[in-house]
This record gives C-alpha cells, structure tokens and sequence, in this order.
C-alpha cells in the first residue's frame, strides 16, 4: 500500500523568537563575555536556535556546549534527522568555542567546516550534546573540533573540524 501525503496527518511547529541586535557595547566585550551574556539571558539568543530547536548551554575559555533536541520536523525523505541539522548544530558550537578566546574588537567566521556523521539520529534519539574545543586561536586563523554525542545514550553521532578567520570587528 502507497501512502500519500493526504492520507497522512498534518503536524505543526510553531516558536518565537526576539529580533537580533547586536548590544551597543559588543565591540568592548570578549567573546567570552558575549557568550556569558547569551548563555545567562541578558542577550536574546539567534532566531536559528529556535527554529532548530537547541542552545547554548556553557561556555568557558576555549569551550562551548550546546545541547540540540531530535525530533520528526528535522527528518530528511528516509526518515531520520537530516545532516544539515547536526552541520549547524557542530558549526555553531565551534565558532562559538574559537569566539571565547576572542579579545575585544575581533570577530570571526568559519571558514572551513568538515563533518563527520558517524551513525543515524531518530526523532527518539533524544537531547544531543555538543562540545567544541578550540585547537589554535591566533592573529587571523582560529582552529577547532567537536563531537555530537547522545545525552541518554553515549553514543558518538557525529564530529566536526573548523578553520575560522578572524578580522576586526566593524
């Protein structure tokens, strides 16, 4: 039997979120004291943490920990979640690593990202966590690495490098 997607029921998935801004004072903080402030809510976090469904959980010099929830709206056509969810889930975690040993008045962008997808994720995978280390952060090439694991499980899903560039900031 064939089933189409009008036989199938329709699900929804609805969130906010708070416009970006940039804080006038972000050209006189550290990266890490950026990320502080995002991580204990004095900062609204990037729309794309609520459209993806994860966040910022910790942050320490060189260190950043996001944690991502699984579910059936990040699934590709073969039913399991899509790659590109745990690209975005590595990459945010890494520049957010190389950005906590960012001095005031830099800034970054990635580069060079190569992922790594060890095994598939289920919507009933559960919460992923994500830890990114920096490796080298110097004058203008920052480089770091990181891992997907599952939270319930253990499990290895999926790592990553980066190659970052630093500037100055505008």
């Amino acid at each position: 039997m064939t089933t189409t997607p009008q036989t199938r029921p329709t699900i929804s998935r609805t969130h906010s979120w708070v416009s970006p801004t940039v804080p006038a004072d972000v050209a006189e903080l550290s990266g890490l004291e950026f990320l502080e402030r995002l991580v204990d809510g004095r900062i609204a976090p990037p729309p794309i943490t609520g459209t993806l469904g994860f966040r910022l959980t910790h942050v320490e010099r060189g260190v950043a920990v996001f944690v991502g929830e699984t579910g059936e709206h990040l699934y590709n056509p073969l039913g399991s979640v899509h790659g590109g969810y745990l690209a975005t889930l590595l990459d945010s975690a890494l520049g957010c690593a190389v950005m906590t040993e960012l001095p005031p008045g830099k800034a970054y962008t990635t580069a060079q990202l190569g992922v790594n997808l060890v095994r598939p994720v289920f919507a009933d995978t559960g919460p992923l966590r994500c830890e990114a280390r920096t490796l080298h952060v110097g004058r203008t090439i920052a480089t770091a690495e990181a891992q997907v694991v599952g939270e319930g499980d253990g499990k290895l899903y999926a790592h990553a490098t980066t190659t970052c560039a630093v500037f100055p900031m505008r």
